[in-house]
């Protein structure tokens, strides 16, 4: 495959998928997370003046975003199986237990 062919397929994918912007909407957490990671580099507040300081904020920024992250993940799994476990045919999750289970008989001595 030529490299003019290549680029064309990957491309195609790229037309497919949605935009950053389109699936940051999905994901408000991580989009806010963003821009505050592109506040510290543009300095917006004006109050980081060396690169220790940056590096700190933007490693906190990360490792929160990252946080964030596999709990939006979690959830959206938990969300998925417990929609598949509610089309099946046969489970009933929302059932509540009435049974107390089967009453002692009388003590042997």
């Amino acid at each position: 495959m030529s490299e003019r062919e290549r680029f064309s397929v990957i491309e195609a994918a790229s037309a497919r998928k949605r935009s950053i912007d389109e699936r940051l909407k999905d994901l408000p957490e991580v989009r806010a997370r963003f821009e505050r990671m592109l506040e510290v580099i543009e300095n917006a507040a004006g109050d980081i003046e060396k690169a220790a300081e940056a590096e700190r904020r933007v490693i906190e920024e990360l490792r929160q975003m990252g946080n964030e992250v596999l709990h939006s993940w979690a959830n959206r799994q938990q969300q998925k199986k417990e929609k598949e476990f509610d089309n099946k045919t046969g489970v009933n999750r929302k059932e509540k237990k009435t049974s107390t289970g089967i009453p002692d008989s009388a003590k042997s001595e």
